[in-house]
């Protein structure tokens, strides 16, 4: 059974950071794209990174290039998100999932609130 457990969300100032981390178990967490998406209050949920099984190739959403990085560990099955000079409109619930992948399907995790405020 796959869980993807997220942590390391909370309340934290403007210009401010946080990390948070994405354990993944129940399958080779090595083999796939992961991803971190969020949603904020009354808007759609968006892609905000992503990185490949070995951590060599990454993207981030243009919103948050340059504050944002993904980074993964495979010996701990754990993907992270660090988020440095936070801003306001950063504050959403922040998703780690696992896409559709041609032998397996995709999961969520449960999210973890970010709040960015003063």
């Amino acid at each position: 059974q796959v869980h993807l457990v997220e942590s390391g969300g909370g309340l934290v100032q403007p210009g401010g950071s946080l990390r948070l981390s994405c354990t993944a178990s129940g399958f080779t967490f090595s083999n796939y794209i992961m991803t971190w998406y969020r949603q904020a209050p009354g808007k759609e949920r968006e892609l905000v990174a992503t990185i490949d099984g070995t951590g060599g190739i990454t993207t981030i959403v243009d919103s948050v290039k340059g504050r944002f990085t993904i980074a993964r560990d495979n010996a701990k099955n754990t993907v992270y998100l660090q988020m440095n000079s936070l801003k306001p409109e950063d504050t959403a619930v922040y998703y780690c999932r696992k896409p559709v992948a041609i032998d397996s399907p995709g999961y969520w995790g449960q999210g973890t609130q970010v709040t960015v405020s003063s």
